[in-house]
């Protein structure tokens, strides 16, 4: 991911050039409306929102995009993130590259590639209803592959730091190279990537180590952890976790406790079900969830003299005041 700083001007020339030579890769819209592609339902409009298909046209776009001077971000499923009411400026890089390759067996080890765009959670399904297990813990996973190893998503005890073998990713010098697990650091939602140790690369594809198991099994394990989720997790628009569990505490714990369970700024609101999601009522606004995260930040600190840290990556202009 890829954050955004703010231009002076839109120099249209350059825009026009950089747009004409984004819709020889792939379908290109300006104005776009990023409300549209966030679980939020939140976000003003991107500059230039071009959509790739595989990761070819991801490569190339990126590489177009920088060559033009221009700023970008990567979109993958819209979760975990909050777009400014003013939205992006810049391109915003739409990732539908979904292209996965049936598992194989290496040297006694089960493996799949998938493009960066695939989606985490569907490919946990369908991984499981053909026998194969490992990351059937993220079938509630709403991002994409490149999210998940960007932040190192995790859920039930597992993360994909436990599956990942490795990555192809772009580097900032318009290379392509496969990088080892190993290589990224993931930590608890955290990575190279998260900690400005790897700027300007872009993961393309993955690949992950997967275990041979009985599908029905595999699939009663879906089935219960998606009761699970669904006992204990708002539905609806909201991005998930808003922060990230301290150190020995929980971060819903903390919020419940400081009162804000419930707690409503304009049509946004900590949810009632579960305290560390925020949900949008209807019409919530970027800058009234920012509202609700710096308010949360200040009453933990206050009693508890505990930081939260925010999950969900704020990207583009018109939050109000700063969120750490």
């Amino acid at each position: 991911m890829h954050a955004l700083t703010r231009m002076e001007a839109r120099p249209n020339e350059m825009y026009e050039e950089l747009v004409r030579s984004l819709r020889e890769i792939a379908s290109v819209k300006t104005d776009e409306p990023l409300a549209r592609h966030t679980t939020f339902g939140i976000g003003g409009p991107a500059d230039v929102f071009v959509t790739v298909r595989n990761a070819g046209e991801l490569a190339q776009a990126v590489v177009n995009t920088r060559r033009a001077g221009v700023p970008y971000f990567i979109l993958g499923a819209g979760s975990n993130i909050l777009v400014g009411d003013r939205g992006i400026r810049g391109v915003v890089i739409d990732n539908q590259a979904k292209h996965v390759t049936a598992p194989h067996e290496v040297d006694g080890t089960w493996t799949v590639r998938a493009e960066s765009g695939t989606s985490f959670a569907a490919l946990a399904r369908n991984l499981a209803r053909q026998g194969f297990g490992g990351i059937e813990w993220a079938c509630g996973i709403p991002g994409t592959l490149g999210g998940a190893v960007v932040y190192n998503a995790g859920a039930y005890d597992g993360c994909i730091a436990d599956v990942l073998q490795s990555v192809s990713m772009l580097t900032d010098d318009e290379q392509t190279k496969e990088v080892q697990a190993p290589d990224l650091r993931l930590t608890y939602r955290n990575s190279v990537f998260t900690r400005g140790e790897c700027a300007g690369c872009v993961v393309l594809a993955t690949t992950l180590a997967l275990t041979r198991g009985d599908a029905d099994a595999l699939v009663r394990r879906v089935t219960e952890n998606d009761a699970q989720r669904l006992g204990a997790q708002p539905r609806g628009r909201n991005s998930g976790s808003t922060f990230k569990n301290p150190e020995h505490r929980h971060a819903w714990e903390l919020i419940d406790a400081v009162g804000l369970r419930g707690h409503r700024i304009g049509d946004a609101t900590f949810s009632n079900k579960h305290a560390n999601f925020i949900e949008n009522l209807g019409a919530a606004s970027a800058a009234d969830v920012a509202s609700l995260i710096r308010e949360a930040q200040r009453r933990v600190n206050e009693q508890y003299g505990i930081g939260l840290i925010a999950e969900v990556q704020l990207v583009g202009e018109g939050f109000g005041e700063e969120v750490e």
